[in-house]
């Protein structure tokens, strides 16, 4: 596959704007907390809009475009679904919780407020496990772009990587959370634009809009099928618990664009917008991937499906726009984890490291260094991930397993409800969750539902059941903190 002159134009320019958001943000920020968390003034709309952008990457359009090809709409129903339900079901809830956290106790990670809410030990380990995995993790995801780019444009890997990673570097470096939030903004009206270009183009090509119900007939009755094995029931309500974590703030990213909102009613508008996005946009987005088994039957490898129907399909100068929107996505999910975990390392590891780093003088100067060092480290990691080999796959999966264990202390923590659940119960939930991830890598349990679904259980459950029979006086600025976050204000 080769990209004409126009595409490749295309992209460039998409590159460029990039940059240019980054340059223009960085007279945005005056001080960590504009860094960090936008200043507490992010409209509604931009936090919806980025919230849902970073919960995408490249994977849709390989990875899922791949089971879409072979197993059809149940895709939809455990992902988009799953994850747009959970977030209108707790709109009203954890953002406005993240908000509260904010306003009252004065964070700017989400992870500072674990101090108060267990202690320093809880807090250290949740910091230090999450940053390490997510540097081999981004460190990944810009060699999945570096694929990307090779594959549509023939360049090398390591220069996809510092092509990729270092445009990455500047705007996240110079602008902060804002650089990433306008971005995420360009790359949501990219991602719309080529997506409803695919979508109009397929359905002219299967002869009409009501293609949109006659292609179920030409593929496998399964297709059509909420469920498909193995993407049972069970699946889909595994995927359905572990979203409720990880859109409500398992995925400090998406804790972060609540944690910047100004206001409760912002912050659910943010998280209803976000979800109902979820819901619809996928349908369409996703259309192309389902009918390409009869635009291009017998595929090989169904992976490939959406790169060569782009190819195929699309003409001149609109391959390039849904190429950058391949990269856009990718870089979206990025540069989101990127600015979050640098806040982590920022107010949660280098003041317990330093005092030097406790008094919040040149704050905006240590963030924007450990932005760039951070990043740099995933890049370098990158450009050695040959290297890794399995071993790099086996560390991604270890941070999808972390996901859940750290996630559910830290969301139940502000939950009146679990007061009783100290840091025992919180490190006790961390190390068996990922005691029961181990285990699903070393025996086959016959069910992909409940090997997806043992790590975040027997974390829930070891987090009740530790807490609940350790009873004990709630320390009294646990209470404090409680009383506080359930109050309306």
């Amino acid at each position: 596959m080769e990209l004409s002159l126009i595409d490749l134009l295309v992209i460039v320019l998409f590159f460029v704007l990039m940059l240019g958001i980054g340059i223009w943000s960085y007279f945005k920020n005056s001080s960590s907390e504009d860094y960090f968390v936008a200043g507490g003034t992010l409209p509604w709309w931009l936090s919806g809009i980025s919230h849902h952008v970073s919960g995408y990457s490249g994977a849709v359009f390989v990875a899922y475009a791949g089971l879409a090809y072979t197993h059809g709409f149940s895709l939809y129903i455990w992902w988009a679904f799953t994850i747009g339900l959970t977030i209108l079901v707790s709109a009203k809830i954890f953002p406005v919780y993240w908000v509260r956290l904010r306003k009252r106790f004065h964070i700017q990670s989400p992870l500072e407020f674990l101090i108060t809410r267990y202690n320093l030990l809880t807090q250290q380990i949740m910091a230090w496990s999450g940053v390490t995995l997510k540097l081999f993790d981004i460190g990944a995801k810009w060699a999945a772009i570096a694929i990307l780019l090779n594959v549509f444009t023939g360049v090398s890997l390591p220069v996809g990587i510092l092509i990729s990673g270092g445009i990455s570097l500047i705007y996240i470096t110079f602008g902060g959370l804002w650089a990433v939030i306008i971005t995420d903004l360009a790359q949501f009206i990219v991602q719309i634009i080529a997506g409803l270009v695919m979508f109009v183009v397929v359905i002219n090509k299967l002869g009409g809009i009501s293609s949109v119900f006659t292609l179920w007939d030409q593929l496998p009755a399964e297709n059509s099928q909420a469920f498909n094995d193995p993407y049972t029931v069970g699946f889909a309500l595994a995927f359905l618990f572990i979203n409720f974590l990880s859109y409500n703030g398992g995925q400090w990213n998406l804790a972060t664009r609540y944690i910047s909102s100004p206001s409760e009613q912002q912050a659910t508008k943010a998280a209803r917008l976000s979800g109902i996005l979820y819901i619809v946009w996928p349908l369409i987005l996703f259309f192309p991937m389902w009918a390409a088994p009869v635009i291009l039957p017998a595929m090989e490898d169904p992976t490939q499906s959406y790169g060569i129907l782009t190819m195929e399909l699309l003409p001149v100068g609109l391959i390039g726009l849904v190429v950058a929107s391949l990269f856009a996505n990718t870089m979206s999910m990025t540069s989101s984890d990127i600015n979050t975990i640098s806040a982590v390392i920022t107010r949660d590891i280098l003041p317990v490291l330093s005092e030097r780093f406790r008094d919040g003088k040149n704050s905006l100067t240590i963030a924007r260094l450990t932005t760039f060092v951070f990043t740099l480290a995933t890049i370098i990691i990158a450009l050695q991930f040959e290297k890794f080999g399995g071993v790099l796959g086996l560390i991604i999966s270890w941070f999808g397993a972390l996901v859940g264990p750290i996630a559910v202390p830290m969301l139940f923590g502000v939950i009146p409800w679990f007061k009783s659940c100290g840091p025992k119960a919180a490190i006790s939930s961390i190390v068996m969750g990922l005691l029961a991830f181990i285990f699903t890598k070393s025996y086959d349990l016959g069910s992909l539902a409940l090997s997806i679904s043992l790590p975040v259980t027997v974390s829930t459950l070891t987090y009740m059941i530790v807490g609940f029979t350790n009873r004990h006086e709630v320390p009294e600025k646990v209470q404090t903190m409680l009383d506080d976050l359930s109050v309306e204000r």
